[in-house]
């Protein structure tokens, strides 16, 4: 009796050891196929589409790449590959991509039940609706009886539900996959309204046939924190890739951009930015990475303020505004913590 119940317990230890091992082989197992797997989105203007040549583009696609850079030191050391919302965590917690960068809320439920863990957040957002600028609602609560599409698997399709049932208000939800599915039943008249969170919008609204017939409502219903996540049992990949994000973040602070990067390196004499940029190895020990990690993901895509620019300032069809997507220094929630 006693020899089978050691054994039970030695057969449950191994199974239980198994995934922790297996997650804390993260960045060897990087570094051994020399490159990144890196779970992304394909419709979503701003933060990540594929252009004509097959080439993925938005901030999340430059996140993968930066990511690659201070890892592997190269930018091109990615692999894309192509979620969608329904499919996302399940493919991370198989193993199949090393870390999802794509547009995913953090919340108690996702954070404690999945096995999963979400590191810092590289954008802010909140749920709204987009409507055609003649459909005469100047309020959500006036999409009472409307069709609303969204996407399945997302937050938004239970914000959705719960604000239409508070207001005891009849809707039809429509799900779809992909947002550029989401355009075309907008484009063809199957959907009133899209409910998503406000990037989302302003980026499904710039893909549609006549943009400045579409508006976003005012109101938002939700906190929607964007960040990288990664399988549970893995802290210093957890740490890469939370202290990557704030680099970028602490980059833009520091006034060090993809072009001054390199000369910053070599002329500063702020201990800070001398540890940042790998003038002192300690930062890059710690995380067991090369002392230039930040550096090289800086110079590869540059900061946060230019990753931002890039793909949802004022220059681009999208032109969302910072708001709370800006520093901390000018009312935004953009804070890292020290290098240190």
């Amino acid at each position: 009796m006693i020899r089978s119940i050691l054994a039970a317990a030695a057969l449950a230890a191994g199974l239980f050891a198994a995934p922790a091992a297996q997650a804390q082989a993260t960045l060897d197992a990087i570094r051994a196929r020399g490159s990144l797997a890196c779970g992304v989105n394909t419709s979503a203007p701003g933060f990540t589409t594929l252009d004509a040549q097959g080439r993925y583009q938005g901030m999340v696609a430059d996140l993968c790449r930066g990511l690659a850079a201070a890892v592997l030191g190269n930018p091109d050391r990615v692999r894309f590959v192509p979620l969608s919302f329904a499919t996302r965590f399940t493919a991370l917690g198989a193993g199949e991509v090393d870390v999802l960068m794509l547009t995913s809320t953090h919340t108690l439920l996702r954070d404690t039940q999945l096995g999963l863990r979400f590191t810092t957040y590289y954008f802010y957002d909140g749920h709204g609706f987009l409507v055609r600028r003649d459909s005469g609602a100047n309020r959500v609560r006036d999409l009472a009886g409307a069709t609303i599409c969204t996407l399945q698997g997302t937050t938004n399709e239970q914000i959705t539900s719960e604000y239409f049932r508070s207001l005891n208000a009849q809707v039809n939800i429509l799900l779809f996959a992909e947002q550029e599915q989401v355009v075309q039943g907008l484009g063809a008249g199957r959907c009133d309204s899209y409910a998503m969170d406000a990037s989302g919008l302003a980026s499904a609204r710039a893909a549609l046939p006549r943009p400045a017939d579409w508006v976003i409502l005012g109101e938002r219903f939700s906190k929607e924190p964007y960040a990288p996540v990664v399988r549970r049992g893995d802290d210093n990949w957890f740490d890469i890739v939370r202290w990557y994000v704030s680099a970028l973040i602490e980059a833009e602070e520091r006034g060090i951009t993809a072009g001054n990067a390199e000369e910053t390196r070599r002329t500063t004499q702020d201990a800070n930015v001398r540890r940042l940029l790998g003038g002192t190895p300690e930062l890059g020990q710690a995380l067991r990475l090369d002392p230039a990690w930040a550096f090289n993901a800086v110079r590869a895509i540059g900061n946060y303020g230019e990753l931002y620019n890039r793909h949802f300032g004022e220059s681009t069809p999208i032109a969302m505004p910072r708001a709370q997507n800006d520093l901390w220094t000018r009312g935004g929630l953009l804070y890292a913590p020290p290098f240190r």
